[in-house]
């Protein structure tokens, strides 16, 4: 593992992990959209090119953001589950999520509203609980 931060200012550390173009798509395909194979992020709408999803994928199990597992019926797919330090960008990914309503629609106006938008901005923190929880029950979550 590379461990060669920039500095030692919390912020650029985590831009180190995080702030590329794909990472944060990763895990919010794999907390919101359930994504848990490389199939399945290979073949998602943001069309994430295998070599770098192969080396994001690795990068984020030497962070321990991720964990990969053998599927037990199909021990040649992996599956990537978020551990508690993934889980914990949840409310990093909606921050996002409500900036980017507020102020990319005039340059993106196909960005989803609806009742999930409504229901992030008006109660952010029970949004996030409960997607924290969500994604707990559909994983069989242990505390990783």
């Amino acid at each position: 593992m590379n461990n060669k931060f920039r500095c030692n200012c919390p912020i650029t550390s985590a831009l180190d992990i995080l702030g590329d173009k794909w990472t944060l798509v990763i895990i919010k395909q794999m907390l919101i959209e359930g994504k848990q194979t490389f199939k399945d992020f290979s073949e998602s709408d943001e069309a994430i090119a295998t070599n770098i999803l192969s080396a994001r994928l690795k990068m984020l199990e030497e962070f321990k953001v991720i964990t990969k597992h053998k599927l037990p019926n199909n021990k040649k797919t992996n599956i990537y589950r978020l551990t508690e330090k993934g889980v914990a960008l949840t409310p990093v990914i909606i921050e996002l999520g409500i900036w980017s309503d507020a102020n990319m629609r005039d340059f993106h106006s196909e960005i989803i509203e609806g009742e999930d938008m409504d229901a992030l901005k008006n109660n952010k923190e029970e949004f996030v609980r409960n997607l924290q929880e969500s994604y707990k029950a559909k994983t069989g979550y242990n505390n990783i």
